[in-house]
């Protein structure tokens, strides 16, 4: 079998035998059609693995790392020296340090390439300038600047620092426009931020990040996933069923694909809302654990490596986000806000999501009309509640402790009840006050899906919705919650909970042979109890 990949350096492929899921189409259109190009992406998408493809076909062309893929006799661009820069390897605390680490490359690439004569400068603006200028008048390079919105996204709670790396970045921009030593110049990022010249009216630069056409260029298809990682799929079906390899079935290689769409696909980059693509990291940690570890299980990939950002963790300590509005499958914004975010200090919170990878496209982009968001897939809202339990729990507590895994699943009604009082003890009441029904359904929601539970919010039958619904392979747990402020209230609530569950026959849809547990409970508000004070089986 080849192995998957474990680098970002595409000469790497051949020499250690990895896969290569073949996006040279893409790539040989990309460059064909456009000089300049920008497109961003959640961090561990394939943002710098791209640019180093693009960096190695016009340094050193096709041969020998290209045999086998689309562009191989396609190819026919001229050699040119290539300039990559990543900016997460420069100093995002400190300007100086910043310009004297980025003005270092600029200075090697020309000394590589026999430039000379040139003013040297610690602006790297005036700097790159000033290597262009002595230039023969027939060099062109290829310039890639791989997360270019480092300086800025570490510094979003820091306006003075923002402002001035932000000045310092668009200054180095704006000596790169129009300059006709440039062959072909490609720019990622996380975030799109106008406030940055690279994005300002008249920019040369186009901005591919939701095209249609190139939405499939980061990230893997299901197509893909089948023709590239057949093997794999084919050994996890093998742990599966306990078959042979050579035994395995398309229908049981469809179903273990299904069940990672269901995890791990469903990002969408396209304007149109027509094409969806897998993580590619989730996707090559869901593959390789099946190889390592010869057992299929969906772990969260994304997340435990890539997925909390820092950007989002800084907004989270000076901004509430909205939990109520993360809890829905969508979330309405205004196309300007969506198409045009200034600055990633006033920018809308729902736009940091959906560019850090939490939410994602859920509607065509038409101008003048609101975009819709939401999860890409149960990983991401996994990630995305178990960022907002970080926020809002005491995760130290005996609630979060790995000997309640599996209480729900397998205790019984007043273990269940007493997880969730130990959950709701280790709230932040100051911040998250539970004043009524809807704040405590969501504040429940919150917990059960960043423990990765399969919960259905406010599921729909013929008769009604329940407010919780909780699916395991063998059990179904059902919760109807009513809020009281007064002790006499609590037995009248109950009964009112135990009516609803029974005359809405909640759980019953789709059950098959799940043991069902349908739970009537009352939480008391008042400030000495804050608790589920009555509950009971129906």
């Amino acid at each position: 079998m080849k192995l998957i990949a474990q680098s970002e350096n595409i000469e790497d492929f051949l020499d250690s035998n990895y896969i290569y899921v073949d996006k040279t189409e893409y790539i040989y259109n990309l460059t064909t059609n456009y000089k300049r190009v920008f497109f961003s992406r959640p961090r561990r998408f394939g943002k710098s693995l791209t640019l180093n493809t693009i960096g190695t076909l016009f340094e050193k062309g096709v041969d020998p790392y290209f045999k086998g893929t689309w562009i191989y006799d396609k190819w026919e661009q001229d050699k040119y020296p290539v300039l990559h820069l990543s900016f997460l390897e420069y100093s995002a605390t400190d300007l100086e340090v910043f310009k004297r680490s980025l003005c270092q490359p600029l200075r090697d690439f020309a000394r590589l390439n026999k430039i000379t004569d040139y003013t040297d400068d610690t602006e790297p603006g005036n700097l790159i300038r000033n290597i262009f200028t002595v230039m023969p008048d027939q060099m062109q390079i290829v310039l890639l600047i791989d997360e270019y919105d480092r300086q800025l996204t570490a510094n979003i709670n820091n306006p003075e620092m923002y402002e001035m790396f932000r000045i310092c970045i668009r200054d180095f921009y704006g000596a790169l426009k129009g300059k006709k030593q440039i062959k072909f110049m490609a720019v990622t990022g996380v975030t799109r931020l106008k406030d940055v010249s690279i994005f300002s009216v008249g920019s040369d630069i186009k901005d591919l990040s939701y095209n249609n056409a190139y939405s499939m260029l980061i990230g893997f298809t299901r197509d893909e996933i089948k023709q590239f990682y057949l093997d794999y799929l084919k050994l996890g079906a093998t742990y599966e069923n306990d078959i042979t390899p050579e035994n395995v079935n398309d229908s049981e290689i469809e179903n273990l694909i299904d069940r990672m769409a269901a995890h791990y696909d469903s990002y969408s980059f396209d304007e149109f809302n027509k094409y969806k693509v897998f993580s590619t990291y989730s996707v090559n940690g869901f593959l390789q654990d099946i190889y390592e570890k010869k057992t299929v299980r969906f772990g969260d990939y994304w997340y435990d490596v890539g997925g909390l950002p820092s950007i989002l963790l800084k907004y989270m300590e000076s901004l509430n986000l909205n939990i109520e509005n993360l809890l829905t499958s969508e979330i309405a914004i205004p196309y300007n806000d969506f198409a045009n975010p200034t600055s990633l200090i006033d920018i809308n919170e729902n736009v940091l999501m959906c560019q850090t990878g939490y939410l994602t496209l859920k509607s065509e982009i038409v101008s003048g009309y609101g975009v819709t968001l939401g999860p890409a897939n149960r990983e991401v809202r996994t990630a995305l509640f178990l960022l907002l339990s970080l926020k809002i729990f005491d995760t130290n507590t005996p609630a979060f402790g790995l000997t309640n895994r599996y209480v729900i699943e397998k205790g019984n009604v007043e273990e269940i009840i007493c997880l969730f009082n130990e959950v709701l003890s280790a709230l932040s009441y100051d911040k998250y006050p539970v004043n009524d029904e809807s704040v405590l359904r969501a504040l429940l929601q919150v917990y059960l899906l960043g423990k990765n539970h399969d919960v259905r919010i406010e599921q729909h039958n013929s008769k009604g919705r329940s407010d919780i619904l909780i699916n395991f392979p063998k059990r179904r747990v059902v919760l109807e919650l009513k809020y009281a402020t007064e002790e006499k209230e609590e037995k009248i609530k109950l009964a009112e909970a135990e009516k609803q569950i029974m005359d809405k026959g909640y759980g019953l849809e789709n059950l098959g042979d799940r043991e069902l547990l349908q739970i009537a409970c009352v939480f008391n508000g008042d400030k000495n109890k804050r608790q589920i004070t009555m509950f009971k089986k129906v």
